[in-house]
């Protein structure tokens, strides 16, 4: 038999469209032929976002005079907070106060609603101890509110979202050692709570070579008591978010400068601090590492650290909450949880927990389950 085909072989001619053809792991069974329009999904998402806007909560965690409130003002471009110099008869707090100031911020029509937590006080006292306590309390507090509402049998469209989404961990600029225990002890608490980007402020007080020894001593106290700050690199979905965020963990913490007043800069105004020796301009990667913190909480990771937030963060603090229901307080419209027979030791998996609905009346007592 020959090897080649004649041309008027019928075995020679193409398949028929309507023909059924053998299926293969490169070609699929079925072609898809013209425009379906299913990319328009993205149109719908964008519109449908721009009409909600959006929510970011963030919160600035330090000792008095590094520079937080300008810092914030320079994120956002807006006085956001109104920034009081150390010395001028303002008192230094007795005891750790957190302060929190929401605005709304539009561009080009996409709106965001912004609120900003500061903690004046927090590092500033004799004794130190324990003064984490409210700042992890006021965090699981929003936690608190959220799950009140998510519980609910008739609750909201829109839970209203003022869980802590960032904290900005701003680190003293000392140089010649690295986090101080006070530092360490409450960046451990920290961490399990919501996502930490730690920054060293005020970093025109430092020289190049002074801020990358500083750098390489933070990281090396962060892996040593096992920190993990945002990004995390458990966390990464896929090659591209790991390779973005591999360069980002080897700058961090970023060394940063506020400003919040513009200067003339070779016929330019930019935003810096003016020294005796020139301007120090917050912008400019030659000076800071500014806009590698504005990128990150802004521009490329906003909807990631409200994801992480979301599906990690809240989700440990729902789960252990749930599993001691018996304690919350309840109230209308109450999701009482009710646990299952204990598993038998021969089955390999537990028996999943059953819901009980009851109906709670005035005088505190189950009217009906």
């Amino acid at each position: 038999a020959s090897l080649f085909l004649s041309p008027m072989d019928p075995l020679r001619q193409p398949p028929s469209p309507c023909s059924p053809r053998p299926s293969s792991p490169r070609t699929p069974s079925c072609e898809m032929l013209g425009y379906v329009g299913i990319e328009a999904v993205l149109d719908q998402l964008k519109i449908k976002a721009m009409k909600m806007g959006f929510e970011f909560n963030i919160m600035v965690v330090g000792q008095s005079g590094l520079g937080k409130s300008t810092m914030v003002n320079t994120l956002f471009k807006s006085k956001m907070w109104k920034s009081t110099l150390p010395g001028l008869g303002v008192p230094t707090p007795k005891t750790l106060q957190l302060q929190s100031v929401t605005h709304v911020i539009e561009e080009k029509g996409v709106k965001l609603k912004l609120t900003v937590t500061d903690t004046p006080g927090f590092g500033d006292q004799i004794n130190n101890d324990k003064c984490w306590d409210p700042i992890l309390g006021y965090i699981n507090e929003q936690y608190e509110r959220y799950l009140q509402e998510e519980i609910l049998i008739t609750r909201q469209r829109h839970i209203p979202d003022t869980r802590v989404h960032c904290c900005v961990y701003f680190v003293p600029p000392t140089g010649h050692c690295s986090l101080r225990p006070l530092d360490i002890e409450f960046l451990q608490r920290l961490c399990q709570t919501v996502n930490v980007v730690p920054v060293i402020a005020r970093a025109d007080s430092l020289t190049i070579e002074e801020r990358e020894a500083f750098r390489r001593r933070i990281q090396h106290n962060l892996r040593t008591h096992c920190i993990e700050v945002y990004p995390q690199k458990c966390f990464d979905e896929d090659v591209n978010d790991r390779i973005l965020n591999s360069k980002i963990r080897e700058r961090i913490p970023f060394a940063v400068v506020g400003a919040d007043r513009e200067h003339l800069v070779n016929g330019r105004c930019v935003l810096g601090r003016k020294t005796k020796w020139g301007i120090i301009e917050v912008e400019n990667m030659a000076h800071c590492e500014f806009p590698l913190l504005r990128d990150l909480l802004i521009r490329t990771h906003l909807q990631d650290l409200k994801d992480i937030t979301h599906n990690i963060h809240y989700e440990n603090y729902r789960v252990f909450r749930l599993n001691k229901s018996h304690v919350l307080p309840r109230g209308p419209g109450w999701v009482n949880l009710a646990p299952g027979p204990a598993p038998s030791p021969a089955s390999p998996q537990a028996t999943p927990r059953t819901m009980k609905v009851c109906r709670w009346t005035q005088d505190n007592s189950d009217d009906e389950c």
